[in-house]
């Protein structure tokens, strides 16, 4: 939801503090007093009021497959994800939860066989909580292959443009990516299906600008246009606004190429800038 935003350039306010609709859903958002919760109906309802919408460049066949592919992404591909990160790697999950005091370690087991048991009991009620795991993770590796097909060497699932299929594929994926550390979808999308990792990365250099690390020497493009890439983390993480944020991005020569990049803008090493979005400078600010 918040890459949605973000790529949607809408400033937000994320306050991090766990609170659940008046659904018990997750996540949700408060606009002018009216809270509306579930990502689908979200995103509806800023399309209504907002007038935004990130696949106004589809057509009618093009949408019914995004639609198609954001629920093979959000009503099975998660419950597979949320098996690897919270049964079957519990311990690395554990250690990556950042809690602080005396009895924080405590706290941290208490909150993973918790979870643990939440997912297992959901995932059941699901319907693929009843396979073995081992199918479960052939579950996960079609739906990564099918991911992986569908994008090729476009720079996003959809084309040369963003879509909101994209901010859907980004963040699951992303899980796979950055939070299961030595797992089989780790070891799949950095290894045989690098396009998807390839496609993480161009999308979180170019909407998550603060989400940089030091030791992260992990290298998709060329060291010119990594360079290029890096912006100033943000004051406040809880606050986004992309105005703000790429101030200096709009400029005509604010994009690289690389040798690898197809001028039709299908390049896995495509630079992070659209160029079709940007018509003059005011656009692109």
């Amino acid at each position: 939801m918040e890459t949605y935003l973000r790529m949607a350039d809408l400033p937000y306010q994320n306050y991090f503090d766990g609170k659940l609709s008046p659904q018990g859903k997750m996540p949700w958002i408060e606009y002018s007093r009216k809270k509306v919760s579930g990502t689908e109906f979200i995103i509806d309802f800023l399309e209504d009021k907002l007038g935004v919408n990130l696949n106004k460049h589809l057509g009618p066949h093009e949408r019914a497959v995004s639609r198609a592919v954001t629920k093979m992404v959000e009503e099975h591909f998660y419950w597979t994800l949320a098996y690897c990160q919270w049964v079957d790697n519990l311990h690395e999950t554990q250690k990556m939860l950042s809690l602080t005091g005396p009895f924080s370690d405590l706290l941290k087991w208490i909150l993973c066989h918790i979870t643990r048991g939440i997912v297992k009991r959901e995932m059941y009620g699901h319907g693929i909580g009843r396979f073995s795991e081992e199918e479960i993770y052939k579950l996960m590796e079609k739906d990564m292959r099918s991911l992986a097909g569908l994008l090729g060497d476009k720079k996003y699932i959809m084309g040369p443009k963003l879509s909101t299929l994209d901010a859907t594929v980004f963040g699951h994926l992303a899980q796979a990516m950055w939070t299961l550390p030595g797992t089989r979808p780790e070891r799949l999308i950095k290894g045989e299906l690098i396009n998807l990792a390839m496609y993480c990365e161009r999308i979180r250099r170019k909407f998550w600008p603060e989400w940089h690390h030091d030791d992260d020497n992990t290298l998709y493009e060329s060291e010119e246009s990594s360079e290029a890439s890096k912006t100033h983390p943000l004051a406040d993480f809880s606050f986004y606004s992309r105005t703000e944020t790429f101030e200096d991005e709009g400029t005509e020569n604010s994009f690289s190429r690389t040798p690898d990049t197809d001028y039709t803008g299908h390049s896995l090493f495509d630079s992070d800038v659209d160029m079709d979005d940007c018509t003059d400078h005011e656009q692109c600010k």
